[in-house]
């Protein structure tokens, strides 16, 4: 069998020791918060970059150029089509060769999220433009503004309201994605407890890391289904 479980070697007292045993953590406390720290700045700085190209890139995808759009889609389902793990190592480990050092771990992991970020979200923003009413269009073009300030002033402003609620979905996908940087030796909430678990041999400080993951991620996941139902009602 590829699995075996010893009955004889199982007990509480044994699975209270190797994996709620919390005093590890509190006396360890620095390097987790320092962890939690460095995890929710990459997240919220990735989140802010991702969406900034992300809206660039949706807007060139549904511009009529396909000189435009083309190069936006080829992004678009290149960092969608490939795993974020492969990204991170191949931006951090690969990019020396051709001229670009990262000489800061956070820095690196944050490129590598941002990038990865803004294709889920062009896409989002794709979505919820081309979801705003054609006549919205028609009308600022015939009230004298350009294609690109009627996107401005009236299109991007109405579907940015409905794309918050996939946007703090997407914003807890990268919380978790933040433990995908650890492979390139950044000390995240994740490496934080792997190290401090190879040093005392016990899985509490993993079992610490996901309760602190989900304490960040449940508020967020509720708060999503609140704005996705208020959405709902507004536009029904």
């Amino acid at each position: 069998m590829p699995v075996e479980f010893d009955l004889d070697s199982f007990s509480l007292e044994r699975l209270q020791t190797n994996y709620l045993d919390f005093g590890i953590v509190f006396n360890n406390l620095d390097a987790i918060l320092q962890g939690v720290l460095i995890t929710i700045a990459l997240a919220l700085l990735a989140e802010v970059f991702g969406i900034v190209l992300g809206l660039v890139l949706a807007l060139l995808k549904i511009a009529r150029s396909r000189i435009l759009s083309w190069p936006a889609q080829v992004y678009i389902d290149v960092f969608r089509g490939t795993p974020l793990l492969v990204q991170i190592t191949i931006i951090y480990f690969t990019t020396a060769s051709v001229g670009l050092r990262f000489e800061s771990l956070f820095f690196a992991g944050l490129v590598a999220l941002s990038l990865n970020s803004a294709a889920y979200v062009a896409e989002i923003f794709r979505a919820g433009i081309q979801s705003i009413d054609k006549g919205q269009m028609e009308a600022g073009r015939a009230s004298g503004l350009s294609y690109g300030q009627t996107m401005r002033y009236i299109i991007v402003p109405q579907a940015f309201r409905r794309t918050i609620p996939p946007l703090t979905n997407e914003f807890v996908t990268l919380v978790k994605d933040t433990s995908l940087v650890s492979v390139i030796g950044l000390a995240e909430l994740l490496r934080a407890a792997r190290v401090l678990q190879s040093e005392t041999f016990n899985g509490t400080p993993l079992i610490a890391a996901a309760l602190i993951y989900l304490a960040i991620c449940l508020p967020l996941i509720y708060l999503t289904n609140i704005l996705e139902r208020r959405l709902t009602r507004r536009t029904a």
